[in-house]
């Protein structure tokens, strides 16, 4: 069966589990992630040291797993976004959204004309150095192209109605330690005021059918997220993946593996 696009991923309900990569760029990262389970996958440019060389090896990684990929540039600036689609992203994670007006124009810098202002560039990656005619390129990618509003920060909340009402929006996702962090109250999850902004975003989402996506630390996080109305589950990183597993293993290896074993004095041989 064919893999859903990530567009179609948006257009059910059904969960969808990924993960986030901020710092393996090994090879084989994408059929690692694919031999477990992960359905999409969110290339990090903003807090890791990947440049456009490194996240265009990654998408083709990515690409030969059948994988899905979001890809978060390190600002909302045109060029980022162009070539992160230009090398095959599927979808782009735009930073700190915070208004319609910002995003009717940066949703302009993802569709190619008449829908936005693209740069047009074909035969390249993002179209598998394939030939074809010119219009149906133009319009198949405007279809396939998949804006991921990011929101945190309280101007994104405030507007939460009005971006996700628009019609090219295709995923919410919510920002948290950012989103707590502009609000003042910093890795607060639990406070009243961050709970009613997340409770207002998830409201706007089903509103307005789109789809919802955070960033969980764990699978019972993720799974109580679901029940309230995400369906875009990141589970985790592989940062931190790596660490737990290792640490747990580590810390039960030194809890059951306790004295030493007795060394054979060789004192006394020739």
């Amino acid at each position: 069966m064919t893999q859903e696009t990530l567009k179609e991923m948006t257009r059910h309900g059904r969960v969808k589990i990924g993960t986030f990569v901020v710092e393996f760029n090994t090879p084989g990262i994408g059929q690692i992630l694919k031999a477990a389970g992960c359905e999409f996958v969110l290339l990090d440019m903003e807090h890791s040291g990947f440049g456009i060389d490194t996240i265009k090896s990654m998408l083709r990684y990515m690409q030969s797993a059948d994988l899905r990929v979001i890809v978060r540039p390190p600002s909302k600036e045109y060029h980022h976004a162009a070539r992160v689609l230009d090398m095959g992203a599927e979808g782009v994670m735009f930073p700190m959204v915070g208004s319609p007006q910002q995003v009717r124009e940066l949703l302009g810098y993802m569709k190619y004309p008449p829908k936005g202002a693209r740069g047009v560039a074909l035969q390249i990656a993002h179209d598998r150095y394939e030939g074809g005619p010119v219009m149906k390129k133009l319009t198949d990618a405007n279809k396939k192209t998949t804006f991921v509003a990011l929101i945190e920060t309280r101007e994104g909340v405030g507007n939460i109605e009005a971006i996700a009402a628009m019609r090219d929006v295709d995923l919410i996702w919510i920002g948290h330690f950012d989103l707590s962090a502009d609000m003042g109250i910093a890795g607060q999850f639990d406070h009243p005021d961050f709970k009613a902004a997340v409770d207002r975003i998830i409201a706007a989402c089903r509103r307005h059918n789109k789809s919802l996506g955070r960033l969980v630390p764990d699978a019972k996080t993720g799974a109580a997220l679901f029940k309230e109305g995400f369906d875009f589950i990141c589970h985790s990183g592989d940062v931190w993946m790596l660490q737990q597993v290792m640490k747990a293993g580590a810390d039960e290896l030194r809890a059951t593996c306790k004295g030493g074993r007795k060394r054979v004095s060789k004192k006394g041989k020739k």
